[in-house]
C-alpha cells in the first residue's frame, strides 16, 4: 500500500493519483455504543455492571468474545468486496491506559488493534484511527464512554498532557505504515460543555470556546509531526464537528478536516422527499421541504465545507447515516436520502465513511438477526429502554411514558421559573438526556449484565458468536446503495 498525503484539496498516493476515502466506521468495536452493542448507559458503567456479577475474569472473557466477534477477517473481506478503500477505527484511550496508571501504555489493546490493522492491510484497505473518547471526556455524551455528561477535559491540564502523551505512542508505533491512512485526533469535540449541556440554551445558542480547541489542536499536531510527519491528520470542527468558523487556518502540512452531517431526512418520520424538521433550533436553516436540491443547499451550507472551501483543503464527511428500524413503509425514504447525500459527497469531491457498520439493527451494513441467541437474551432490556427512553435510538419514533414524563416536567419548570429565555427545546432535551439516557440507562446497566448470570465461558462464547458476520443479516439495500458510489473512479 501506498502512504497517502495533501495536494491541495486532494489526498494523493506518491505518485500523485487521487485517491478517495469511501467506506464505514466500525463503531461498537474498540468504542462499545448502547444503540451498536445492545445494552444500556455507557460502556464504562456496563463493564462495571457486568463485572460485579460475574467477577472480573468471566467479565473480560465476554467482552473479549464480544470485540473478536464483531469485527474480525470476515467483516473486512465483506468491506473491501464492497468497494470501500477506508475504515475509520473509533478507539476508546481505556483500551490503551488505565486511569490508575497514566502514562503506562497497555499492550492487550495495541495487540487488538494492530491484528486488525494487519488484516486491512492484506485486504487493500486504508485505516483511519479515531479517537473516539478521550481522557476526562472531551464532549457530555454516552459516545465518549462518558457516564457524567460533563466534559472535564478542556480545563484539565493532565487529562490533556495524557491524551498528547498517548497520541505520540500512537505516532512512534505506526509511522512509516502506510495502511494508516492517518490520524482522527479527536471524536466529535464539545468544548464548550463543562458541566454538561445541560445549560438551557444548549441547543438553540451554543457558544463556541475557539481559544481551548485551537490551543489543543496546535499542541497535538506539533507533537505527533515531532515523531511521525508525514502521516494525515483529521481534526474535526467544535460542537460534535458541526462548527468550524473559529479553526485556526491550516497550520501544517497533510490536514484534512472532517464534518458530520447527519441530516433530519435520513432519520424521519416523513416520506422523503417530503417536510422535515430538525429538533435544533440553530439550524433552523434545515426545516422544509427536503429533496436532492435541499441535500446541497445544505451541504454547501455546513461550516465544514465552507471551511475546506476556503482554505482549499479536502473534506471528509467522517460520520452521518440513515436510520433503519423505524416503520417498514418508511425504509425506501431512508435508503432514497442517503442515497442522495451520498451522491452529494460525490458531486463535491467529499472523502465519506458511514456511521456505522454494524450494530443490533438500527443502522448498519450488516446487523444481528433478530432471532440470535444475543437478541433474545436482551430483548427484554431493549424493551425497557425504549419504554424509558433510556437511549437515542431505541423507540425514537414514540413518544415513550418516560419521555412524556420528563416533557412535563420541563414545561413544569418553565412555567414555575418564568423565565422567557430558557429555551423549551434545551430543556426538554437535555432534561431528558440527564434523567433517561443517563440516570434511567444507568439503572438498566445491572438489569442487563444480570441476563448473563450464571454463565459458563461456553455458553457465553455461544452467545457472542451472534455477532460473528456469518451469523449477522447484511442491510442489502443499505449496501447496494453504496456498492454503486463506492465503486466509482476517484
Amino acid at each position: 500500500m501506498n502512504m497517502l498525503k495533501v495536494n491541495g484539496n486532494k489526498i494523493v498516493d506518491p505518485d500523485g493519483k487521487a485517491v478517495r476515502l469511501r467506506g464505514t466506521c466500525i463503531g461498537g468495536w474498540m468504542n462499545m455504543e448502547n444503540f451498536i452493542n445492545g445494552y444500556p448507559g455507557t460502556e464504562l458503567g456496563v463493564r462495571a455492571a457486568v463485572t460485579e456479577v460475574l467477577g472480573e475474569g468471566k467479565a473480560q472473557f465476554l467482552f473479549d468474545r464480544m470485540t473478536h466477534y464483531f469485527f474480525n477477517e470476515s467483516d473486512i473481506k465483506f468491506i473491501k468486496e464492497c468497494g470501500a478503500t477506508a475504515v475509520r477505527l473509533p478507539l476508546n484511550y481505556r483500551h490503551f491506559e488505565s486511569d490508575m496508571e497514566p502514562f503506562k501504555y497497555k499492550e492487550s489493546g495495541f495487540e487488538k488493534l494492530d491484528r486488525v490493522i494487519a488484516l486491512c492491510e492484506k485486504y487493500n484497505l486504508y485505516v483511519i484511527l479515531d479517537m473516539h473518547a478521550v481522557q476526562g471526556w472531551h464532549n457530555a455524551h454516552w459516545h465518549s464512554d462518558n457516564p457524567r455528561g460533563i466534559s472535564l477535559f478542556w480545563d484539565n491540564l493532565q487529562y490533556q498532557d495524557r491524551f498528547v502523551a498517548l497520541w505520540e505512542e500512537f505516532a512512534r508505533r505506526y509511522a512509516g505504515k502506510a495502511v494508516i491512512a492517518g490520524y482522527n485526533i479527536m471524536n466529535e469535540p464539545c468544548v464548550n460543555t463543562a458541566n454538561g449541556d445541560y445549560p438551557y440554551n444548549f441547543y438553540e445558542n451554543y457558544s463556541p470556546k475557539w481559544d481551548k480547541i485551537n490551543r489543543i489542536y496546535s499542541r497535538v499536531v506539533k507533537a505527533i509531526r515531532n515523531i511521525d510527519p508525514k502521516h494525515i491528520i483529521f481534526m474535526e470542527g467544535d460542537c460534535y464537528s458541526h462548527l468550524f468558523e473559529g479553526l485556526e487556518e491550516p497550520f501544517a502540512e497533510n490536514l484534512v478536516y472532517s464534518s458530520h452531517n447527519y441530516i433530519s431526512a435520513g432519520f424521519g418520520p416523513g416520506a422523503y422527499p417530503g417536510e422535515f424538521r430538525t429538533h435544533r433550533a440553530d439550524r433552523a436553516e434545515e426545516n422544509g421541504y427536503w429533496d436532492r436540491k435541499k441535500q446541497v443547499e445544505i451541504f454547501k451550507h455546513h461550516e465544514g465545507t465552507r471551511y475546506s472551501e476556503k482554505y482549499g483543503v479536502p473534506l471528509w464527511v467522517g460520520e452521518f447515516g440513515a436510520q433503519y428500524n423505524g416503520p417498514v413503509e418508511e425504509v425506501p425514504f431512508r435508503l432514497l436520502a442517503m442515497d442522495e447525500q451520498v451522491d452529494v459527497f460525490e458531486e463535491f469531491g467529499a472523502h465519506w465513511t458511514t456511521w456505522t457498520y454494524k450494530d443490533v439493527g438500527v443502522m448498519g451494513w450488516a446487523t444481528l438477526d433478530p432471532e440470535s441467541e444475543y437478541m433474545r437474551l436482551v430483548a427484554p432490556v431493549q424493551k425497557m429502554k425504549g419504554l424509558l427512553g433510556a437511549e437515542n435510538f431505541t423507540g425514537r419514533f414514540v413518544l415513550s411514558p418516560a419521555k412524556k414524563v420528563v416533557q412535563e416536567l420541563a414545561m413544569l419548570m418553565e412555567e414555575i421559573i418564568g423565565d422567557p429565555d430558557i429555551g423549551h427545546m434545551s430543556n426538554n432535551g437535555c432534561l431528558a438526556q440527564a434523567a433517561l439516557t443517563g440516570y434511567a440507562a444507568g439503572l438498566l446497566e445491572p438489569v442487563y449484565a444480570k441476563r448473563f448470570k450464571g454463565m459458563s465461558e461456553e455458553k457465553i462464547d455461544s452467545v457472542m458468536q451472534s455477532f460473528e458476520f456469518k451469523n449477522c443479516k447484511v442491510n442489502t439495500g443499505l449496501v447496494e446503495v453504496l456498492k454503486k458510489h463506492m465503486n466509482k473512479s476517484a
